[in-house]
C-alpha cells in the first residue's frame, strides 16, 4: 500500500496508479509534478473523483496549487474541488491572482464562503485588494462578521501600507502574567496565531511593551513573571509606513515577524516574513520593468492585455524615439566635418554604444545600490569619485583597443588614410571622454531621481544610453575637429 506525503497515512489507490499517485515525502518534484499532471486530466475526463480526492490526500497545499494552476481553466475548479476541505483555503492562498479570479467565477457562494472564512486575513486582503470594488464588496459579504470586521479594517489602510500587510492573528499577553498563563493562553488561541515564535507583551491599554522569543518562554520557570523575561528592547513598524520600508527594516534586524503598531503605540497586528517576500518580488519586478524602459505592468506578463502592454511600452518607446532624434540633430551639425572625412562616420555607431553601456553599468550597479541601502543620497560624492576614477580607467583600455584596431588595419591597408594616426588618436580620446560621461551620467541620475522624489529604477538603461548617444556624438566630433583641422577637415 502506497504511504502518501505529510502525515505517513495509508492511501488507497487503484493498483494501476500506484506507483504514479504516491509522491515523496516532502516537497513535490517538478519531473514528478510533469507525471502527474496528464494522468490527473485522465481522471477528471473519466469523472474519476473519488481516485482524484485519494491522489490529493495529505498533499502539502503548495504542490496541489501548483498542479492546479498548471491545468486547462475548465478543469482546474474540478481539481479544486477535490482538495480536502480542511486545506482548501491554505491551498487557494497558494494560487496565483488569475487562478484565484478564474475559482472565483466557477465555485459556488456556499464554497467561497468557506475559502474566504478560512484564509488568513493579509492573504485575504491580498486578494480583495486587486478585485473590482463590486466584486470585492460581493466576497466581503460572504464573510462571518468577526472575518467581516477584520477584512474591512485592514481595507480601510492606505494601499502599499503596512496595514494591508498585516494579519490580527497573533498572540499577545500581559506584563503581569505568568509563564504557566503564558502557555495556557498559547494552548487555548495560538492555532490560529500566524505564529508562535514571538510573543507580544502589551500594557492595560494595548500598547507594545516588548516582545519575547517562545523559547524564552518555554525555558523558564512556570512560576516566573514576564516582566523579569523583559528587556523592552523590540522593533516595530507603524500601520501606515511604506511597505518598502517593511523590506529594509526586516532585512536590516533579519526579523521572522514583526509588530505593527498604530499612531498611539497600540499593538494591531503582526506582519511576517512571507508577505515581505511577496512585496519585494513585486518591487523588483517593477524595478526591473522600469529599468528595461517601460512603464511597470499592473499584472502578470501573461494576463495584461496587448493594447494594455502597447500603452506601457510605447510612451517610453515615443520619449526614447524623439531623443535619439536629437542625435540625428548633433550629427547634422557636423555634416560638413562628416562630408570631408567620411571616414569618422564609421566610428560613430563604436562611439555612442560604449558610452551608453558604460551608462547603463552605472546605473544598473547605483539602482540596486541605493535599492538595498548599501549607498544613500549622502554617499553621492564618494561616488562620484569613485565613478570617475572608474570611467577614466575603462575609457583607457576601450581607448586603446581603438587605437590598436586602427593601427592594425592601417597597417594592411589604407582604408584609413595618412592621417590614420590622427584618427587613432581622435577615437581613442574620444572614448575616454564619452565613456567617463557615460559613467557618471548613469551614476549620478539615479541620485537626482531619489532626490527630487522619483524611483530611482526610472533612470532605466535605455534612456541613460539615448542621453548619452546625444553628448557622445558631440564629444566625438568636437575633438575631431579639434584634432584633424587642417588635414582632413
Amino acid at each position: 500500500m502506497p504511504v502518501a506525503r505529510g502525515s505517513g497515512r495509508p492511501v488507497r489507490l487503484p493498483s494501476f496508479r500506484t506507483n504514479i499517485f504516491a509522491p515523496l515525502p516532502g516537497a513535490l518534484p517538478a519531473m514528478l509534478e510533469k507525471l502527474l499532471q496528464p494522468e490527473i486530466q485522465d481522471l477528471i475526463r473519466n469523472d474519476d473523483f473519488e481516485t482524484l480526492k485519494d491522489v490529493f490526500y495529505d498533499w502539502l497545499p503548495a504542490d496541489m496549487a501548483r498542479l492546479i494552476e498548471d491545468l486547462p481553466e475548465d478543469e482546474q475548479s474540478v481539481a479544486f474541488r477535490a482538495v480536502p476541505a480542511g486545506m482548501a483555503p491554505q491551498t487557494f492562498e497558494y494560487l496565483t491572482l488569475e487562478a484565484q479570479k478564474i475559482l472565483l467565477e466557477s465555485l459556488s457562494r456556499i464554497e467561497l464562503a468557506a475559502i474566504l472564512n478560512g484564509m488568513s486575513p493579509d492573504d485575504r486582503t491580498e486578494l480583495l485588494e486587486d478585485l473590482p470594488e463590486e466584486k470585492a464588496a460581493d466576497l466581503v459579504a460572504l464573510l462571518d462578521t468577526e472575518e467581516r470586521a477584520v477584512a474591512l479594517s485592514l481595507l480601510g489602510y492606505p494601499e502599499n501600507s503596512v496595514g494591508r500587510l498585516m494579519t490580527p492573528d497573533y498572540i499577545r499577553v500581559k506584563h503581569d502574567w505568568t509563564v504557566e498563563r503564558v502557555l495556557e493562553h498559547i494552548r487555548v488561541y495560538g492555532r490560529d496565531s500566524e505564529t508562535l515564535d514571538i510573543i507580544y507583551v502589551v500594557d492595560e491599554d494595548g500598547r507594545l511593551i516588548d516582545e519575547i522569543r517562545i523559547r524564552e518562554i518555554l525555558l523558564a520557570p512556570a512560576g516566573a513573571v514576564v516582566r523579569d523575561l523583559m528587556d523592552s528592547q523590540y522593533v516595530a513598524l507603524t500601520v501606515t509606513e511604506d511597505q518598502e520600508s517593511a523590506v529594509e527594516i526586516f532585512r536590516r534586524y533579519d526579523r521572522t515577524a514583526l509588530p505593527v503598531i498604530d499612531s498611539a503605540g497600540r499593538l494591531v497586528g503582526i506582519v511576517t516574513a512571507d508577505d515581505v517576500l511577496d512585496v519585494v518580488e513585486e518591487e523588483a519586478t517593477e524595478d526591473i520593468q522600469k529599468f528595461g524602459g517601460m512603464e511597470a505592468l499592473d499584472l502578470p506578463y501573461i494576463s495584461t492585455s496587448v493594447p494594455n502592454m502597447v500603452k506601457k511600452r510605447a510612451r517610453w518607446l515615443i520619449t526614447l524615439f524623439i531623443g535619439e532624434m536629437l542625435t540625428t540633430s548633433a550629427m547634422g551639425a557636423f555634416e560638413n566635418e562628416i562630408a570631408r572625412a567620411v571616414v569618422l562616420a564609421l566610428f560613430v555607431p563604436l562611439i555612442i554604444s560604449s558610452g551608453g553601456n558604460s551608462g547603463s553599468q552605472a546605473a544598473t550597479l547605483i539602482v540596486r545600490a541605493l535599492a538595498l541601502g548599501e549607498v544613500r543620497l549622502r554617499d553621492w560624492w564618494m561616488v562620484m569619485r569613485r565613478e570617475i576614477l572608474s570611467g577614466l580607467l575603462l575609457g583607457i583600455i576601450l581607448g586603446g583597443i581603438g587605437f590598436a584596431r586602427i593601427a592594425v588595419w592601417s597597417a594592411f591597408s589604407n582604408i584609413y588614410g595618412p592621417y590614420w594616426p590622427e584618427v587613432a588618436l581622435t577615437v581613442a580620446i574620444s572614448l575616454v571622454g564619452i565613456v567617463l560621461w557615460g559613467t557618471l551620467a548613469g551614476s549620478m541620475l539615479p541620485f537626482v531621481l531619489k532626490r527630487l522624489g522619483a524611483d530611482p529604477a526610472t533612470s532605466s538603461a535605455p534612456f541613460v544610453a539615448t542621453l548619452v548617444d546625444v553628448t557622445g556624438v558631440l564629444i566625438y566630433f568636437t575633438v575631431a575637429t579639434l584634432l584633424l583641422q587642417g588635414k582632413m577637415l
